[in-house]
């Protein structure tokens, strides 16, 4: 019999057929500029920026960017490229509402300080050493490396607006938690 899910309190064993169809799509992070963000995820973690929406009545834009997998064609119609965003898993939308960057005191919660909320992103990458190295030579910010803490084999970066994303090799991972 296939795997379904592990089975703990609150955990429904089965799937209502009024949710078929469902997917995660994607996860908003807040930034105070986004030519820096931009910079930070296309460049450092190898994102491509599938579209922005600006919505000039309320003043802020939307950024969605994707990792690419090869041999996938993404429609180069702005409408089409739009629908095709939202049916895809493991999009990152970047809000950012102007002004923002030009105000030397603004900052948004991390979700990490007090009181706690939001944790985390993650990325995982197929060589953990590789992209330490990586984030070395970009002088990326780390909150632990992967040989410090109890928790081995991981690692956790902060991104321009102080977001933490957690940097995980699958293949260290199958002793994780037993």
């Amino acid at each position: 019999m296939p795997f379904v899910t592990e089975t703990y309190p609150g955990v429904s064993e089965t799937v209502s057929d009024a949710t078929r169809g469902f997917l995660f799509n994607h996860s908003m992070l807040r930034v105070k500029d986004p030519q820096i963000a931009l910079d930070f995820y296309t460049r450092v973690m190898g994102m491509r920026l599938l579209r922005k929406l600006d919505f000039p009545e309320m003043k802020f834009s939307l950024y969605f960017l994707h990792r690419p997998i090869e041999g996938t064609t993404v429609p180069e119609d702005a409408g089409d490229r739009t629908a095709w965003t939202f049916s895809q898993r493991g999009i990152l939308e970047l809000t950012h509402n102007w002004g923002t960057e030009t105000d030397p005191d603004f900052k948004y919660h991390d979700g990490n300080a007090k009181p706690q909320g939001f944790g985390h992103i993650c990325f995982s990458v197929p060589d953990l050493d590789t992209a330490v190295k990586w984030f070395d030579e970009n002088q990326v910010t780390y909150v632990k490396r992967p040989d410090q803490g109890k928790m081995k084999d991981v690692a956790f970066i902060k991104d321009p607006d102080g977001y933490w994303i957690e940097i995980v090799e699958p293949a260290r991972l199958t002793q994780l938690g037993r």
